[in-house]
């Protein structure tokens, strides 16, 4: 059984063209600022930067076919060099500064990047990795000994250079995949897969011209790069940058550049939903929350919404296929992911034999779609893996749906523990965990066991003195007996990755090594 969102009509049309289609309507709003108040690009601005940093980038002979890196956290540049470099002709590969030199290096020779754009903090580590890869030439956004600065590029202020696309197949962006349970990948979406994004997500989760979101997810993300920073710049909106994230700094911005709407992770939730720094703050301009990355608990979405009166919405979408569900504004269930976005198709497959399910039955989650990715780079094998011959993403997600097409996750296939040939849920089980009053955060693995095959083991950072026992003895009073964890260890923190998912394979390899 497949089920549909709305349709609608994708444009055919290049990336940026679309996204800052009305740049010459909105002239003097501003469309980036520095957190600061520094950095700011209204977007007329914006739009003869991009225009002047294309024609800088086709000058040095970047276009069709090259691709261009940026290794930077959230600042008001970063859109101007990423569109730059797609007007130019090119591809952008986004980088996490947190990565190793080693990571890095992986990934610029992997994409056959030549140009890598950075912030002066991460000049001597982008310069490092000139001899290991294909990289010719840093830049870098404002000025630091051994890389060019970007004002060079924008000496030129030539038309923007007319480069012929063909939106279906031209790569705009390589993203890499979480690797919270394997090796990450990376993602080649196209300007139709970017276009998309964009314009779902003005549909299902509208911001408008007069709003303001705090850039708080990296643009080096799915979730900052296509559902944050395009869909805003589609829509007029002002983004408030910040480089990187501190409890305070965060609230204190939302209060003085009067934020309207937030897009967020699980972890930024329960610092809204619990804090006692809240009460310090006036959040009264807060409109909308979109949290993504991860799955959220209702509950604790009930009490963002009771605290600081305001919407919250969770949607669910991978790397690969961003912005395939959203909740509705008022959700009757609230721990579905939403319905499919305009568009998009999704069916729910039986996991062994791959028949289509009916509603409330468990079974892998495949989505169809403008939105799904072309391909995995350099990786046939994987992509052929993934993506069906009907043009199906396979998402190795659990879940369910019911009769209306609303969809519920379960969990990831691959993280599921099989404990004595029974399938346990590591989120069923820290959503219990993290219910003890003793509980700040919490994960669960599955771990070797010579008799069970696996065992549920928790991670476990106690807010005071806790035993073992006391925490097992309480999960195992709320579950099925073959549910129960049968380890817990204590930790100073759950490693997680920037969107908030847990990285289940880091915590396996700790207990290997233990």
């Amino acid at each position: 059984m497949i089920f549909r969102g709305p349709s609608v009509d994708i444009p055919d049309t290049s990336l940026t063209s679309f996204v800052l289609r009305g740049a010459e309507r909105y002239g003097a709003r501003v469309a980036t600022v520095d957190v600061t108040g520094r950095g700011r690009y209204t977007y007329a601005e914006l739009a003869s930067a991009v225009r002047r940093a294309a024609a800088g980038l086709r000058a040095r002979g970047f276009g069709k076919g090259d691709v261009l890196a940026v290794l930077a956290p959230n600042v008001p540049e970063y859109p101007v060099v990423f569109h730059a470099a797609v007007s130019a002709g090119g591809a952008v590969v986004v980088l996490n500064p947190l990565d190793t030199a080693d990571d890095l290096a992986a990934r610029l020779a992997e994409a056959g990047a030549r140009l890598l754009v950075t912030v002066p903090s991460e000049v001597v580590k982008a310069t490092a990795l000139v001899g290991r890869t294909a990289v010719a030439e840093v830049v870098v956004l404002g000025e630091a000994d051994g890389a060019t600065p970007f004002a060079a590029l924008l000496a030129d202020d030539a038309p923007m250079p007319d480069v012929p696309v063909d939106p279906a197949r031209d790569v705009a962006a390589v993203l890499h995949s979480s690797g919270s349970t394997g090796h990450p990948k990376g993602v080649l979406l196209t300007h139709r897969n970017m276009v998309a994004k964009a314009l779902l997500t003005s549909l299902v989760a509208p911001t408008g011209e007069d709003a303001r979101v705090l850039a708080m997810p990296p643009f080096h993300h799915a979730f900052g790069l296509t559902m944050m920073m395009n869909a805003s710049l589609l829509q007029g909106t002002t983004l408030v940058t910040m480089p990187r994230f501190d409890p305070e700094a965060f609230l204190r911005a939302i209060q003085e550049h009067r934020i309207t709407h937030l897009y967020i992770v699980p972890t930024m939730a329960v610092l809204l939903a619990r804090s006692p720094l809240v009460d310090r703050y006036d959040l009264s301009s807060l409109r909308s929350i979109v949290s993504g990355g991860a799955t959220l608990d209702p509950a604790i979405a009930a009490l963002v919404r009771r605290r600081i009166g305001c919407h919250i919405a969770q949607g669910y979408g991978l790397t690969e296929s961003m912005v395939s569900f959203m909740q509705p504004e008022e959700p009757t269930r609230p721990a579905s992911v939403g319905l499919p976005a305009p568009g998009v198709e999704y069916k729910v497959v039986d996991v062994d034999t791959g028949a289509e399910l009916g509603p409330r039955r468990n079974g892998e989650i495949l989505i169809r779609g403008p939105q799904v990715m072309k391909g995995y780079l350099n990786a046939a094998e994987a992509t052929r893996d993934v993506l069906d011959d009907d043009g199906f993403l396979r998402t190795g997600d659990l879940g369910y749906a019911e009769d209306d097409g609303e969809l519920f996750i379960v969990d990831r296939i691959k993280e599921l523990i099989k404990y004595k040939g029974q399938q346990v849920s590591p989120v069923e089980l820290e959503a219990v965990l993290l219910t003890h009053p003793k509980v700040a955060d919490a994960a669960v693995v599955g771990v070797p066991d010579e008799e069970a095959s696996e065992v549920p083991k928790g991670f476990v950072v106690a807010k005071e003195p806790a035993t073992p026992e006391e925490i097992m003895a309480f999960v195992a009073e709320r579950v099925a007996p073959y549910k129960k964890i049968r380890q817990v260890e204590f930790v100073d923190r759950i490693p997680r990755t920037p969107v908030g998912k847990v990285e289940r394979r880091s915590l396996k390899e700790r207990d290997r090594a233990a």
